[in-house]
């Protein structure tokens, strides 16, 4: 019979998994590296990675009978065109990816509990302490690039990490122990907040996609142009990399046309319930209306010729993070025009 290693990744490629290797269940070698990541300040307002920062140093904090940790890549492939609209990060050009890969997670566990009974297993997707990008360098799927993604030889980084931890004693894979990005700085010069202090190092507060998806409050001023047309996330460290010339658009995992072309001057109509409704089921939820009209205002800050009316009203909104980024916005587009005084 087949080994039920062999199985298990038949089984994972044929839910549309395209990256499988198991690495043994032990500490995660970058924990302290994490702990003083976090020491540092770089995680911002992101209190979820202290909560459960001793939990990270082993995967027993995920499933204490854990034996063998499988990672799987799913991938989500490169941006589709913006036009002229907000830019939205490729990831967010889609049905949110926690509950499609969750649903495939659990019909691995469902059918490797079948193959071999009593076996526990528990799949993760960004919902568990686990330190992903380690477990996934020890099974042999990639390296760290210099933008602190986990980089693959075959399909560069536009993927999300899952973890499949399991009681089985399975072959692990060796570790890629090799750095394949040489004297390249193509993602670091791409930054455009610089946002690496060094290679390997992200200062997350500074990151556009932190600016734009996990700060609650207002984007600091010093940042709030290097932020640009991006609206939700950021892609720039990604689309540069040469290794990711090998990504490639996931056909069971389709952008959603509606997240394609988002206009920051509609978006500043939408009340709270709207934007519930428009939004539910997709990455977008994550900055509740507030970060989403606030960004809306920044790119109009960025980019816009003239003052559209809903900008001008939005400076009168309920949300003060909204109103003070609104009125930042209209001040940065009047001083851009010749012969008017900036409010």
């Amino acid at each position: 019979m087949t080994p039920i290693r062999d199985r298990l990744e038949a089984h994972a490629r044929g839910l549309g998994f395209t990256l499988f290797g198991v690495a043994p269940a032990a500490d995660a070698d970058g924990f302290d590296r994490y702990a003083a990541w976090l020491d540092t300040g770089y995680a911002g307002e992101m209190a979820y990675l202290h909560e459960h920062r001793d939990t990270r140093r082993h995967p027993r904090g995920v499933l204490k009978a854990v034996r063998s940790v499988v990672m799987l890549g799913f991938e989500y492939g490169p941006p589709s065109p913006h036009g002229h609209a907000g830019k939205i990060a490729a990831y967010a050009q889609h049905a949110d990816y926690h509950r499609v890969v969750w649903d495939k997670l659990n019909a691995l566990r469902d059918w490797l509990a079948g193959e071999v009974p009593g076996t526990l297993s528990h799949g993760t997707c960004d919902s568990a302490p686990l330190l992903e990008r380690d477990f996934a360098r020890r099974a042999g799927l990639g390296w760290f690039g210099k933008n602190t993604m986990l980089l693959n030889p075959g399909r560069g980084s536009l993927f999300f990490l899952a973890g499949f931890l399991t009681s089985l004693d399975l072959p692990a894979d060796p570790p890629h122990a090799a750095s394949h990005c040489g004297t390249c700085t193509a993602c670091l010069d791409a930054c455009p907040t610089d946002a690496f202090p060094t290679p390997g190092t992200l200062d997350a507060t500074r990151c556009v996609s932190y600016l734009t998806i996990e700060l609650r409050g207002p984007i600091p001023l010093d940042l709030r142009e290097a932020v640009g047309d991006r609206l939700f996330g950021c892609d720039d460290c990604q689309t540069v990399c040469p290794w990711n010339r090998f990504a490639a658009a996931n056909p069971d995992f389709p952008p959603r046309p509606d997240l394609l072309a988002l206009d920051p001057v509609e978006l500043l109509t939408l009340s709270k319930a709207e934007f519930d409704r428009r939004f539910a089921g997709t990455p977008l939820v994550r900055t509740r209306r507030t970060g989403l009209l606030r960004n809306a205002c920044t790119v109009l800050g960025n980019t816009a010729d003239a003052v559209p009316p809903e900008l001008a009203m939005a400076c009168a909104d309920a949300d003060a993070v909204v109103a003070e980024a609104a009125r930042w916005a209209v001040g940065r587009i009047e001083a851009r025009r010749p012969g008017v005084r900036p409010r």
